[in-house]
């Protein structure tokens, strides 16, 4: 079911074509020329999608007229909020059709947070609440179940142009296998963004990322202070994607974790949100999502 919330963009003719604005606005390394925002409408509903462990609720975002290819927006720890929902329009308005769940609904509806840039990571109770909301995605075997169930819903949508592949943006790196499965029906959906944080051996290991099931491209973006705390971490997934053939480009970023969203809070009274290197991390989820098309 869908409640259609708002219609953000504007309508006109295209200046450029996609690979045209690629070339000409990622070549700095940041996007900064006028983009498909400027000529894509784009519409969001309110949607719910049945998962083997119950109903998710989820934005749903898609450019107002045609079929595009699918994304999935795995949001950070901080949920479903305003400025997921702002990340999934930013996609769509280069054309494509966006899904973004609540990924902790097996908990309750979004939003958890209705934004992070008050959330005091160092407060236990807080702490304690997004352990809980962590422990509900992380459980064997959940994030697999619902990354079918997601992509079931957006084949089902007039809006998704199933004939391409279809792509997921990371904005955390815990749902360590779900987003590599997918749907049986769909085995080469896969191009992905990762903006990664630190990883245990079950992430980096194992790498769940780099399975032979994934056929897809990967972007990895890992912030320094993980890096710093984890340095082997880079070169295990190096590894992992190497020995299973599955082609990958990971990266450090000169910017703390957390770096790649616009909401999130202060740390020692500096900004975690470093707009100069999201908007290169930018450049680098538009120039890969190329391969959808």
């Amino acid at each position: 079911m869908a409640d259609d919330k708002q219609d953000c963009g504007e309508t006109g003719e295209a200046k450029v074509s996609r690979r045209d604005f690629i070339v000409r606005s990622v070549a700095p390394g940041l996007v900064s020329a006028p983009s498909l925002a400027a000529t894509l409408s784009v519409v969001e509903s309110d949607v719910t999608i049945q998962t083997p462990d119950g109903t998710c609720d989820a934005a749903f975002i898609h450019p107002a007229l045609g079929a595009y290819p699918g994304v999935i927006i795995w949001t950070d720890a901080a949920g479903l909020r305003p400025s997921m929902r702002d990340i999934g329009k930013r996609i769509a308005t280069e054309g494509y059709s966006v899904l973004v769940p609540n990924p902790f609904y097996r908990v309750g509806r979004a939003p958890m947070f209705t934004t992070a840039a008050n959330v005091d990571f160092r407060n236990q109770d807080t702490m304690a609440k997004i352990r809980t909301l962590m422990s509900s995605i992380n459980a064997p075997g959940a994030a697999e179940k619902d990354a079918t169930a997601f992509v079931a819903f957006l084949d089902a949508q007039a809006q998704v142009d199933k004939s391409k592949k279809m792509g997921t943006r990371l904005l955390h790196g815990w749902p360590a296998g779900g987003e590599n499965r997918g749907d049986g029906s769909r085995p080469h959906w896969r191009r992905r963004v990762v903006s990664r944080r630190g990883a245990g051996d079950r992430q980096v290991g194992q790498s769940a990322l780099a399975r032979a099931e994934n056929q897809g491209a990967n972007v990895l973006g890992i912030a320094s202070n993980d890096d710093q705390r984890q340095p082997d971490a880079k070169d295990k997934l190096r590894e992992s994607f190497a020995r299973a053939g599955v082609p990958a480009e990971i990266e450090v970023y000169a910017a703390r974790h957390g770096w790649c969203v616009p909401d999130m809070p202060l740390e020692d009274g500096a900004p975690l949100y470093d707009k100069a290197e999201a908007e290169r991390a930018w450049g680098k989820l538009v120039t890969l999502y190329e391969g959808l098309s």
